[in-house]
């Protein structure tokens, strides 16, 4: 047992220094610590069988969720939203428009190349088209990208795990019947709206509307959270410990927006945004709480949490490498090669269509933006759902998945070469997403 436990340390410490090793290495081999720590995991597991990953699957989902709160928290942080909110809208657009293509590219060629029924397709589809924030995010602080560029990214990935998991969710329920459709929050509006459960278009109505109202929902939470954080956080910003106190409210206000049925990730991102950018409720409107308090606590919180999600999505790409799982994976081969197609086609024409928001772009921004829809833990875990929902027809579906994570991946390698040829930013300007020079995250 004592030998055992020495061996799990001493493989720790050892993933932490490979972890650490990769991050300062990416600026010069141009290739993002996730897809080391990803590697590295496949081959403890699948690989070399060291670590058995059946045993740290509902590990690996805490691990992940928690990787995604602490990033998300640390991008709300560092928005400006004087500057955000310029980009908020083409972040916004190019995130629909990339969900809802992919959607449906991917539910169209389940139906027409696998023979797929309507339910099963759309199930498929709405699994494999939202990209995964805690990939795309760590990468993101490793790419020289001007700063409006990499703001638009960033919002835009923090829509992506809760698109899935809601689009995931409303037709799980509605393919078992509708039942939280018929009890949750929008019953009256659905009903007004003529999109009770199996009305024309009840689908995609009742994604549409319950979308809006978790996100708007969320969005109050989180203002209402961090107006009332500000006023307490100059009292206890002081006393030792403070930030793991301020990371307790991130927690619970994740919980709370969960329990009322808002968007919870995008509540952190939305509360650490608040923090950095409400005016203080003790001055003028023009002063902002983090700019008043003295520099080394101001900094703190940055710290603290950048260390702390550097920790924690260490170990939680690993773990997603061991989960990987190859039995079966030669048999979807040829489909996920497909589907990745399709997901590459339906992000070149969301790109594309969202440049009329999202202006003032070069070619060389906009191809890196095209290779970075990676799929992750979000992908696998919703696909396990979905297979539980409907086990006998998506039987297929898990180890299709774990290929499109591992294809959709090797595509962000290629836009980190590719971002190579990024034009440098030349002169300083207020910061939307803090450089992992700073602070590893």
């Amino acid at each position: 047992m004592t030998a055992s436990l020495t061996t799990f340390f001493g493989l720790l410490g050892a993933l932490l220094v490979l972890a650490f090793v990769a991050n300062r290495l990416s600026k010069w081999t141009r290739v993002p610590d996730v897809i080391v720590l990803l590697i590295t995991g496949i081959a403890l597991g699948p690989v070399l069988h060291w670590v058995d990953g059946s045993k740290f699957s509902e590990v690996t989902r805490g691990f992940g969720t928690l990787a995604l709160i602490l990033i998300l928290f640390a991008a709300g942080l560092e928005l400006d939203l004087r500057s955000a909110l310029k980009q908020f809208g083409a972040g916004t657009v190019l995130a629909l428009l990339s969900y809802s293509l992919s959607f449906v590219g991917v539910a169209y060629f389940c139906i027409y190349a696998l023979h797929l029924a309507l339910m099963p397709s759309l199930l498929v589809g709405a699994t494999l088209a939202c990209m995964s924030g805690s990939v795309i995010l760590p990468v993101l602080e490793q790419l020289e990208m001007r700063d409006t560029v990499k703001t638009t990214l960033v919002i835009e990935a923090s829509f992506g795990d809760g698109l899935g998991a809601l689009g995931v969710g409303v037709l799980i329920d509605l393919a078992l019947g509708g039942g939280e459709i018929k009890s949750g929050p929008l019953p009256d509006l659905l009903a007004r709206a003529g999109l009770a459960p199996g009305s024309h278009g009840s689908i995609a109505g009742a994604v549409t509307a319950i979308l809006l109202f978790k996100f708007l929902l969320a969005l109050a939470v989180a203002v209402l959270a961090g107006y009332l954080w500000l006023r307490l956080l100059p009292l206890v910003s002081d006393k030792q410990f403070w930030q793991v106190l301020t990371f307790a409210a991130v927690l619970l206000l994740y919980a709370f927006t969960h329990a009322v049925g808002g968007t919870a990730l995008f509540a952190v991102m939305a509360f650490g945004a608040a923090l950095a950018n409400l005016p203080d409720p003790r001055h003028s409107a023009d002063s902002f709480v983090f700019r008043i308090l003295p520099p080394d606590p101001s900094r703190a919180i940055h710290s603290f949490h950048a260390e702390l999600a550097f920790l924690v999505r260490s170990f939680f790409f690993v773990l997603l490498g061991v989960l990987v799982d190859f039995s079966g994976l030669h048999k979807e081969f040829l489909a996920s090669l497909g589907i990745v197609a399709v997901l590459f086609v339906a992000r070149v024409i969301a790109v594309q269509i969202s440049r009329v928001a999202w202006r003032g772009t070069t070619l060389c921004e906009r191809q890196v933006a095209t290779l970075l829809i990676p799929r992750g833990l979000i992908t696998a875990v919703l696909a396990l759902d979905a297979v539980r929902a409907m086990k006998p027809q998506l039987d297929f579906l898990t180890p299709l998945a774990f290929a499109v994570i591992l294809l959709t991946n090797v595509l962000v390698l290629l836009a980190a070469i590719r971002a190579k040829d990024l034009v440098p930013q030349v002169a300083p300007v207020p910061v939307a997403v803090q450089s992992s020079e700073s602070f590893p995250a």
